[in-house]
């Protein structure tokens, strides 16, 4: 019990003594922000933090803009990784709240390696960039980075304080059209590629009342043609099939392909699709590290934390990590209801004082969830009993 005393004091102490360091590279990345897969001097900032408290660093991890922090105790043990989010968004920078995302990281691997020593084990901050859309956790994955870690945690900054969310499967496909140039006055010696692309937009847009609930298909007419006196060659569409699962959501990606095929034959025009950003996976959610979540939550006194929402709503590549081992997202308010995701309010938010309270509970609440899960074992076992039985579940769908 003394132990377990002076390791929830050591965690707390870590977070709150060295509040300012991670406020200052949530304010340098807020004033420097990076897209996805251009995150360089961010990555930088990060990964030279770690190595001064500690951590064993690699940049270049799996990605040009990934890294990976390590620290090893001396003793056998798990192996608990926090993920770093870190990539902005064009036009309103770090609107979605990475910036804090990657200060909570920071925060509580540095807080566990504090305690590690005590229980064995090893600990990793893992920079996952470019979440926005291109995956960096799916490349992660697809590496088998996760294959050995037992348990990967994070906290996203948002309007309520909640232990999880489903999210949704994300296959996005893009259409391209070819037909045959004609001048407008001779347009009987051309096949528009532009009719076959509206043609196939509406008809994709019929599927919409024939999908189960909580699928999602939204797309755009990407090319359309140069010049209104000619007959369009070329169009595109671009598409973003969302379902609860990937599973459904390819069924669906398969029905819109075969209407498009059609609509293709009757006007003389071909179709070729690719796959043209990265699918993500939809989260498999534990409610073993909910509940574990909740409980820290709950010790540190955040108010009105609520259950994993089990409708799905937008992706992430956190689904990638969720399929190869137990994962949790979870979400610490920095704002309140009126403020959107990815807007200029969300980004301002957090560098206030709601933005560093926000980063302290998190990274104290994960760091605290990674210390109950070094220091009983069989938490961690039924932790990764209910994974393996979720996975098994899943793939045989």
């Amino acid at each position: 019990m003394t132990t377990t005393l002076t390791a929830k004091q050591a965690i707390i102490d870590s977070v709150e003594s060295h509040i300012d360091d991670y406020m200052t590279i949530v304010k340098t990345l807020y004033d420097n922000p990076e897209i996805g897969n251009q995150e360089f001097e961010t990555v930088k900032v990060l990964v030279a933090y770690l190595d001064k408290v500690g951590f064993e660093t690699t940049s270049g991890y799996i990605v040009p803009t990934g890294f990976k922090g390590v620290y090893q105790s001396h003793k056998p043990g798990p192996t608990i990784a926090v993920m770093c989010e870190f990539d902005a968004l064009p036009e309103v920078g770090h609107g979605c709240g990475h910036n804090l995302i990657a200060g909570i990281g920071i925060a509580a691997g540095v807080a566990i390696k504090e305690i590690i020593d005590q229980f064995g084990g090893t600990v990793i901050v893992l920079g996952t960039p470019a979440e926005e859309n291109f995956g960096g956790k799916v490349s992660m994955a697809n590496a088998g980075v996760f294959d050995d870690i037992d348990v990967a945690m994070m906290v996203h900054p948002g309007s309520k304080n909640s232990v999880g969310s489903r999210s949704s499967a994300l296959n996005p496909i893009k259409f391209h059209f070819y037909g045959k140039n004609a001048h407008g006055c001779h347009a009987e010696l051309g096949k528009s590629a532009l009719d076959a692309a509206v043609m196939s937009y509406l008809q994709i847009n019929l599927l919409r009342q024939f999908v189960a609930p909580h699928t999602f298909i939204h797309g755009i007419i990407k090319d359309g043609g140069e010049a209104a006196n000619v007959i369009p060659g070329y169009a595109s569409l671009e598409y973003y099939f969302r379902a609860p699962t990937m599973a459904y959501a390819k069924q669906v990606t398969e029905k819109a392909i075969q209407a498009v095929k059609g609509i293709c034959k009757a006007n003389g025009t071909t179709v070729k699709t690719e796959v043209y950003e990265c699918p993500y996976e939809d989260t498999v959610i534990n409610y073993k590290l909910a509940d574990l979540l909740t409980e820290k939550y709950e010790e540190l006194s955040v108010p009105n934390i609520q259950k994993v929402d089990e409708v799905t709503g937008g992706s992430t590549d956190v689904g990638a990590a969720s399929y190869k081992c137990p994962t949790i997202q979870g979400y610490i308010k920095i704002v309140d209801d009126s403020v959107s995701a990815h807007t200029k309010e969300m980004a301002a938010a957090t560098l206030t004082e709601q933005g560093k309270n926000g980063l302290i509970k998190a990274a104290e609440g994960l760091a605290l969830m990674a210390l109950d899960l070094l220091e009983h074992p069989e938490t961690l076992e039924a932790v990764k009993l209910e994974h393996e039985e979720n996975i098994k579940t899943l793939t045989a769908e």
